[in-house]
């Protein structure tokens, strides 16, 4: 196994990783820029606001994305298996 063969399969990893991740960040992000948003507007300092809305966001985005999300990290785990016969020598 080659330093590159390494570095390739981190980056691999890392790619995936954030492209798995990314819906559920940005629904999150979303949703607490909005509420963020609406606090600023009518002045209302709760902090546990943003606490349900957040989580309701991200299981949403984990409803819609998962059968992506499987799909994504099946592929992954078939190419880290087909390269496992090449890592011998």
């Amino acid at each position: 196994m080659t330093p590159q063969m390494v570095v390739s399969i981190g980056r691999e990893a890392l790619t995936v990783t954030v492209m798995v991740a990314a819906p559920m960040l940005l629904f999150g992000l979303i949703i607490g820029l909005t509420i963020s948003i609406f606090q600023a507007i009518t002045q209302i300092n709760e902090m546990t606001l943003t606490f349900v809305p957040k989580i309701l966001a991200v299981a949403l985005a984990l409803l819609i994305f998962m059968p992506w999300m499987i799909n994504m990290l099946t592929d992954f785990c078939r190419h880290m298996y087909a390269l496992i016969p090449g890592m011998a020598g």
